[in-house]
């Protein structure tokens, strides 16, 4: 966050500029540049940018704001934006980029088209016409990217200058502005007439083709229960592009109720590195219309009293998937209220044991963290013991080979929970790095460990704060666990989101993440693995 203040003009400009300002704060708009230049006695220039991704597979994406208070009656006239494009994507890799008019408001919501262009060269000229009242005016850039953009290219629109009743008004040289990262907005709201995506897990198999699952929450945003499938998407040029969604479980209307009684979702995802078949965990609640599945889920093993822990396969590299399997019995407890999977993915360990994080609700209502684990490829699978009380939405890795490391989310708050076991959850050890090391706001997170030129590196990512979820960044560590350094952390997004993420590998040099960012439900980018590690 910066703020760069330039004050040239009378009482009542500074009061106009103090009043953007804090509009721009309420709005969220973290990182702003504000120029103030005399013109005709009442005109100030500001420039909002924000470290976010711009995304293929998006019509718009804001990437630079302007705004302009007014004092006075003389009405200025705003009648060009000139950009200068850098950064490494190419003017080809750009549809267009439009100039829209927000009013009085700082955030991109309802807007007016003023100018449009489609980028030829390094220089963009937006001309439009927009007449300026008294007050605070605010206008957004925005760019739409050709779906063929190279996901690991940036982008550097900078605000050259801006044109007011003829005059031109220039951009401080000292706002240097964000480099942004292309993405892909693998799912946006209303996408297919669906009202929310939400829950990402994200594998590659050992075809090393990427399969990103996830919640299809077709009426509403809610959890479980309400019409909630799970979907899947598939990609097999490490996420450059993507084929069309594909719904792989869906209870339907079983035991004639309707199917938003026989919702399932929260998915994990799970590639046996031996066998190369594809495992996906959901909840299924039946029944419970409009109720909340961890409140409604009850005691017992039947669908009309608790929550089932359902599985699907896939044995031909996510192309077709096996109709749901319950494996509810083989798990859980039937004094527990709830049984199912850690949403986001699984791991297959260095002896071939599939393991899936979990979670419980115990007979009194608190919910525990553990794993669920396969030693014969998912013929039978069994139930490890809690790790920590209070915790939820865990996350597995394998650090060194035997060990399991559950990365949990804590409903205290602040910090993540980490536990290890040598024994797949009979007894638990309380890692040095538990409940200090990695900040949270009570969200889901996503672990994977990587051998980079010989060297173990753990990756994480979360929403890095504990006031709400936002900052999506991806951190490293090289010792285990134990630390991650400033220096080997990327901030991906900084603006709210839902805020789950999940990662995997793509190739030995790439990262491949989705996550629910600010600028789609669900965003997909790749991140060279240098990019982290800071070389």
């Amino acid at each position: 966050m910066y703020y760069i203040l330039y004050f040239s003009g009378n009482f009542f400009m500074k009061q106009q500029l103090l009043a953007g300002l804090f509009a721009l704060v309420v709005s969220g708009l973290s990182s702003f540049c504000v120029c103030a230049q005399h013109l005709s006695g009442n005109i100030v220039f500001g420039v909002i940018q924000n470290k976010v991704p711009v995304l293929t597979g998006k019509k718009d994406n804001p990437v630079i704001g302007l705004h302009i208070p007014v004092y006075g009656r003389n009405e200025p006239v705003l009648s060009e934006v000139n950009l200068l494009l850098k950064g490494t994507v190419e003017p080809r890799e750009l549809k267009q980029v439009r100039l829209y008019y927000t009013g009085s408001s700082a955030v991109f919501s309802t807007r007016q088209l003023v100018a449009s262009a489609a980028p030829a060269a390094g220089q963009i000229s937006l001309k439009g016409v927009q007449k300026l009242q008294e007050g605070n005016h605010f206008f957004w850039v925005s760019v739409e990217l050709d779906q063929a953009a190279d996901l690991l290219h940036t982008l550097d629109l900078v605000a050259k200058n801006i044109v007011l009743n003829g005059k031109i008004q220039t951009t401080p040289a000292d706002f240097a502005g964000y480099s942004q990262r292309i993405g892909r907005a693998l799912r946006n709201a209303g996408d297919d007439k669906v009202i929310s995506y939400r829950i990402p897990g994200l594998e590659t198999t050992k075809a090393g083709t990427l399969i990103a699952v996830y919640d299809i929450r077709y009426n509403s945003s809610v959890d479980l229960q309400e019409d909630v499938d799970v979907g899947m998407s598939r990609s097999v040029d490490g996420g450059q592009s993507w084929e069309p969604m594909r719904v792989i479980m869906d209870m339907g209307k079983y035991g004639g109720k309707p199917e938003d009684q026989n919702g399932i979702g929260d998915p994990s995802v799970l590639v046996d590195r031996q066998t190369g078949d594809i495992w996906v965990a959901a909840l299924w609640l039946h029944g419970y219309p409009k109720q909340r599945a961890w409140n409604a889920s009850q005691p017992g093993m039947e669908p009309s009293e608790t929550g089932q822990l359902m599985l699907s396969k896939s044995s031909d590299d996510g192309k077709t998937w096996s109709s749901p399997i319950n494996i509810t019995r083989q798990v859980k407890d039937p004094s527990w209220r709830l049984c199912f999977q850690g949403p986001g993915r699984g791991i297959t360990m260095a002896d071939g044991t599939l393991v899936f994080p979990a979670q419980y609700k115990d007979s009194a209502g608190l919910p525990h963290a553990t794993i669920i684990y396969s030693k014969d490829h998912g013929q039978t699978w069994k139930m490890g013991k809690a790790a920590y009380p209070n915790t939820t939405e865990a996350q597995v890795v394998e650090p060194e080979s035997g060990t399991v490391m559950l990365n949990m989310r804590d409903n205290r708050g602040g910090f993540r929970t980490i536990c290890t076991t040598r024994d797949l959850g009979e007894t638990w050890t309380e890692h040095p790095s538990s409940r200090s090391a990695l900040r949270e706001p009570v969200c889901n997170a996503s672990i994977i460990k990587h051998v980079y030129h010989g060297k173990p590196i753990l990756f994480f990512v979360n929403p890095d704060a504990a006031d709400g979820r936002h900052h999506m960044t991806i951190k490293a560590s090289m010792d285990g666990g134990l630390s991650w350094p400033l220096q080997k952390q990327l901030l991906l997004d900084e603006l709210r989101g839902s805020g789950y993420p999940s990662l995997t590998m793509i190739d030995e040099e790439h990262i491949g993440i989705v996550y629910e960012g600010s600028q789609a439900d669900l965003v997909f980018e790749k991140v060279a693995v240098k990019e982290i590690l800071g070389r």
